[in-house]
């Protein structure tokens, strides 16, 4: 199922972890529509490169079998772990900061991938908090 023209629900919901099911009921789908609406803005703002999606929606099972906290907001449908072939993880984010997206969350992890989120609630603003998580801890960007 299409959630936009680039980003399908299978792409957003799926894990290495296949012996989990990690369906999303229908509030975490409503959530990840306005995910991949954010992650094609992602798209225009890195010029139409390849977006892609390593992790997004994630099932508690899954979500406990990758080491994540109950609070991530992945549970949920609003986070998305993303790579842009030829763009390392700190130029995606300064891309996103400089195009002025709405997200809530931006982390540049492990200097590996980008962690982008919106917020938990459809009608709330964002913090458009940005950081850092690598061995060192976690910081401010």
């Amino acid at each position: 199922m299409n959630l936009t023209p680039h980003f399908t629900l299978e792409e957003l919901t799926i894990t290495d972890h296949r012996e989990f099911k990690n369906e999303p009921n229908p509030s975490e789908i409503a959530n990840l529509h306005r995910l991949a609406a954010l992650l094609e803005q992602v798209k225009t703002a890195l010029g139409g490169k390849p977006v892609i999606v390593n992790s997004a929606f994630r099932s508690k099972q899954v979500n406990d079998a990758v080491g994540s906290k109950d609070t991530s907001q992945h549970r949920i449908g609003c986070a998305a772990d993303i790579r842009v072939p030829g763009i390392t993880p700190d130029n995606v984010v300064k891309a996103i900061m400089a195009a002025g997206l709405p997200y809530d969350q931006l982390i540049r992890e492990f200097d590996r991938w980008t962690h982008i989120s919106i917020t938990n609630d459809p009608k709330g603003n964002p913090r458009g908090q940005v950081l850092i998580i690598d061995r060192q801890g976690t910081r401010p960007y």
